[in-house]
């Protein structure tokens, strides 16, 4: 049986309204999930995974940040927004909505939520956390064809259309959602940077959040993925110096295709997704006391 989108909203602490699905558990009750994604990536492109964990007992909510998809409320063009809020605000929210003190609450991450993860307030009520593709964004961690034209489009082209249109027209491109003109500013300038805002001398303090996090964690990254290798995730998790953390390579010719950035959410990724939830199975809680 196939777990059937049911629409939500959630309000955050400064009190923006964002748009996400729950998607109940088709199976005896294992525990709950939150999808934390990527930057400019809507919440449909992680529908399949949702209804994957679903199928296996996790009751899961999606959610767009703010200023994205469903949590887009009107133009963009004047909205402004501070990019840390996706995890602050946005993400907190969403591991609120769905804490429940009986069962253990996970999250799966993407890219972004990475990031996010570690400004998040609430995330001791998060028994375990699994992320792919998370890394610093800096281009001298890429191949060399690939930190070109990330430096084309950082330098040249996003610049003139987002001058153009009063946002970044992440879509004309191609590569995902349209963004607020204040996160493409803070993400391109902390881009520029080999340890991501880390090195930023305006966040300086930041990297304490991420030491207070204690919760388990998995950073898996493939091999073919140009925009976060290996060395690239290295250099942003290296932050959560006081979590479980295990670090995890992923070889595409496992699962026959190519994985990059976004192969991680798609099909052929179903035997990483088994690996999420029983890995999340084996975390202390409440789950594993039963």
């Amino acid at each position: 049986m196939t777990a059937d989108p049911v629409a939500t909203e959630l309000t955050t602490a400064d009190g923006y309204v964002l748009g996400g699905y729950r998607f109940a558990a088709q199976a005896p009750l294992k525990g709950r999930v939150v999808v934390a994604g990527a930057t400019a990536v809507p919440q449909e492109f992680y529908r399949r995974f949702a209804q994957f964990a679903a199928a296996r007992g996790f009751d899961v909510l999606t959610f767009d940040y703010r200023g994205i998809g469903r949590s887009r409320h009107g133009t963009l063009k004047g909205f402004r927004m501070d990019l840390l809020d996706w995890g602050r605000q946005d993400l907190a929210a969403a591991v609120d909505a769905m804490a429940d003190p009986q069962l253990p609450l996970f999250v799966v991450g993407h890219s972004q939520g990475g990031h996010a993860f570690g400004l998040t307030p609430n995330h001791a009520r998060v028994a375990g956390f699994y992320v792919f593709g998370a890394g610093a964004g800096w281009h001298g961690y890429m191949p060399l064809g690939e930190r070109l034209r990330v430096l084309a489009i950082w330098k040249v082209v996003l610049p003139v259309l987002t001058w153009w249109k009063g946002y970044c027209p992440w879509k004309l491109l191609g590569l995902g959602e349209d963004l607020p003109v204040d996160a493409y500013r803070q993400w391109r300038r902390w881009c520029q940077y080999p340890h991501y805002f880390f090195d930023d001398p305006a966040m300086r303090g930041i990297e304490q959040a991420y030491a207070a996090v204690r919760t388990p964690m998995v950073a898996a990254n493939a091999l073919d993925d140009l925009w976060a290798l290996p060395a690239a995730r290295d250099a942003f998790v290296g932050a959560y110096c006081n979590a479980p953390l295990t670090r995890r390579n992923l070889d595409p010719s496992r699962v026959g295709g190519k994985i990059g950035h976004m192969g991680y959410f798609r099909t052929l990724a179903e035997p990483y997704w088994e690996e999420v939830l029983t890995w999340f199975v084996a975390q202390p809680g409440p789950l594993a006391q039963a």
